[in-house]
């Protein structure tokens, strides 16, 4: 079976990527820009907050080892989708919940899984789902940078109980 691509924006592509990249079946992660009208964006355009753009990570995944469906329960799990246009300490639509759908059948797996999701949360989830258009890389600056600058990430971190629970790694 061939890989598929998924795109997701939740908070700092940073920490999305760095997540990403730790899930068991995830090929690569590249943090970039989507969802907007600005052709080729810069991280300094994008962040005027003209663009429409959030920052987002494209995720080519083997779904023969982990499911579009596991890869939203990371997503959900990795950020608070109730907060509008912002993550922790960072504000503004770059940062929003997005969750971008390549496929009719990520579509309807992405509104199942919010709407199940919701169930987990008092305020209502704002996370944006819509058809994927075009998806823009990041500087190279950008890519896997916490593993090239060793700082801690100091978001989106996914509880390895998570993790497992989702049969993404071993564990009693």
């Amino acid at each position: 079976m061939a890989n598929e691509i998924a795109t997701f924006g939740a908070g700092c592509f940073w920490g999305v990527e760095w997540v990403f990249r730790r899930v068991p079946g995830v090929v690569e992660a590249v943090s970039g820009y989507a969802g907007g009208h600005v052709p080729d964006p810069t991280y300094e355009l994008v962040c005027t907050d003209t663009t429409g753009h959030a920052e987002v990570v494209q995720v080519t995944f083997d779904p023969e080892r982990v499911t579009y469906e596991q890869l939203l329960e990371v997503f959900w799990a990795m950020h608070d989708p109730t907060q509008i246009n912002r993550q922790g300490p960072d504000f503004g639509t770059q940062y929003r919940s997005i969750i971008l759908t390549h496929s009719e059948d990520q579509r309807r797996a992405a509104e199942a899984s919010r709407a199940e999701a919701q169930e987990r949360y008092a305020r209502p989830i704002a996370t944006e789902i819509r058809p994927f258009e075009a998806f823009y890389p990041a500087e190279d600056y950008h890519q896997r940078y916490y593993e090239r600058t060793g700082k801690e990430p100091y978001c989106h971190a996914v509880p390895v109980h998570t993790l497992r629970e989702l049969g993404l790694v071993p564990g009693a």
